[in-house]
């Protein structure tokens, strides 16, 4: 089976496509947000902190999980105990959910990269974002019309995982990985160069810096690297497990577990240079404070970005065309891995070809991305995604702890890893993994779930918000029907693993 899935060609490979998995959209507008709104500067104390307590740990826990069970996420903990195989699939779908919206924001990239051309956006990029191109209706319910510019650069995107994975993990994802890794870095690096030259961009940096070390004493902001740092990673969603399972069986588990994480926070840190003296130009354009043109989330990248790059003194639609692009292969890279780990579990499960699987999954995943390409649509991938993330991804990681560290046992699996990792790790590790991460992520849940009914999320309608705590609950169910279907090739699954 493992010749059917196929194997990274080189560590190198594997690298690029783990940092292409981690480094996504939320790379570029969300992290820089956050530490601006979180202490400047200081933010970058908690940060670093979870990296190296949390993020790295579980990463470690994942790599070396996948490489030492050889199988997708449901293979792997269904090697372990069949009663813990629902686990392995609950992760896969929401990986399976979030990129039924995550290819339609990819998709809006794509749309942008044509407005480029012409600055379509104009004076008024807010309305036009809002009104000329998502078509956003009034409310939740009013579903109101697709479309067709969105729908048609969401077939595209779900077109282009479709290619890459049907080729397979070395001549699919990694050949992939390796081109547009180099190509976003560069990317990247053009903006934040850019940025860093402009009239003002230092206003902007020192917005994005400047330290406020009284707020390192709020929980929030601790919750709040927790947060970042879990999700970016690509953490909870079966990706790495995956990943790690197409490795060698002696390949290095602890040094790409650091160079993936520290490569993916480096990024994120260039990255918001880039974006902040972009923003700080475009306060010294009209004059009004840098707090007032800075906007979180997609409002960053497709109101504010493209109001600043219209006051650029040259060169408007070619760095507009750089920074879209950027963001589609940003995006792209990470629903590369997302799709791939869906794809591994079918193949281990049911015993079918890559093509076959590959099909199944991006034709059911492009009509369930439709409803995201309405007038409503926005509201609905807010909602989703919020429940998703917090109840999601998040809860994986916890039982994902637990059942790793306590029933496989940390100490057994880092006896494991360390003779075949280019540096070891101590039992600090084991440490974090089984009280450490479970109990600080469990807590944020636990907050997140009180702070749902204090105060629902985003002033939307109970009725709205209870589509995303049944999503939540079906993704379990689903997750523990899966787990009950039977085995198609038993021998696989009964495999000895060394």
């Amino acid at each position: 089976m493992e010749d059917k899935k196929g194997a990274f060609e080189s560590r190198l490979g594997f690298i690029m496509a783990a940092i292409g998995s981690a480094v996504g959209l939320g790379n570029i507008w969300r992290f820089s947000y956050i530490a601006y709104e979180n202490g400047g500067g200081a933010f970058l104390i908690p940060y670093f902190v979870v990296l190296l307590t949390v993020g790295i740990p579980m990463l470690i826990l994942e790599i070396g999980f996948g490489l030492r069970q050889r199988g997708s996420a449901a293979l792997s903990f269904a090697r372990l105990d069949r009663k813990w195989e629902w686990l392995g699939w609950w992760a896969p779908i929401i990986s399976f959910l979030l990129m039924t919206y995550y290819t339609v924001i990819i998709g809006w990239t794509l749309n942008y990269v044509g407005y480029s051309f012409f600055q379509s956006w104009g004076n008024d990029p807010e309305t036009f974002f809002f009104n000329n191109h998502l078509g956003l209706t009034s409310g939740v319910w009013e579903i109101g019309n697709i479309q067709i510019n969105i729908l048609i650069t969401v077939f595209l995107v779900w077109a282009a995982n479709f290619i890459i994975i049907y080729k397979g993990v070395q001549d699919g994802v990694e050949k992939a990985s390796k081109i547009f890794m180099p190509l976003l870095f560069i990317l990247m690096a053009i903006i934040t160069l850019r940025g860093l030259t402009l009239p003002g961009a230092m206003a902007g940096i020192n917005k994005y810096l400047t330290p406020d070390f009284s707020r390192l004493t709020d929980s929030k902001v601790w919750l709040a690297a927790f947060g970042q740092i879990f999700f970016t990673l690509s953490l909870g969603f079966g990706v790495m497990i995956t990943y790690a399972s197409y490795l060698p069986k002696k390949s290095d588990v602890v040094n790409n577990a650091f160079i993936t994480g520290l490569g993916n926070c480096g990024f994120s840190f260039m990255v918001g240079m880039g974006v902040f003296g972009v923003l700080g130009y475009m306060a010294h354009q009209t004059g009004v404070p840098v707090d007032e043109v800075i906007t979180q989330s997609i409002g960053l990248a497709f109101v504010a970005f493209p109001k600043a790059i219209s006051m650029l003194p040259a060169f408007q639609t070619l760095f507009s065309l750089i920074f879209f692009l950027a963001l589609f292969i940003a995006g792209l890279s990470s629903s590369i891995s997302l799709v791939e780990a869906v794809v591994a579990n079918l193949m281990d499960k049911f015993n079918i070809e890559r093509n076959k699987a590959v099909i199944l999954v991006c034709g059911i995943g492009f009509l369930g991305s439709v409803i995201y390409t309405t007038g409503a649509g926005l509201y609905f991938l807010d909602i989703i995604d919020h429940f998703n993330m917090q109840f999601g991804a998040a809860l994986v990681g916890v039982v994902e702890c637990l059942v790793i560290a306590w029933i496989f046992k940390a100490s057994r699996l880092r006896e494991w890893m360390n003779p075949i990792s280019d540096f070891s790790i101590g039992k600090w590790w084991d440490v974090l993994v089984q009280y450490f991460i479970p109990l600080t992520l469990g807590f944020s849940v636990i907050k997140s779930a009180i702070d749902e009914f204090i105060k629902p999320y985003g002033g939307y309608p109970i009725s709205a918000l209870s589509m995303g705590w049944i999503a939540a609950v079906v993704l379990i169910i689903l997750a523990v029907w899966f787990a009950k279907m039977n085995w198609a090739n038993e021998r696989l699954l009964n495999q000895e693993v060394k």
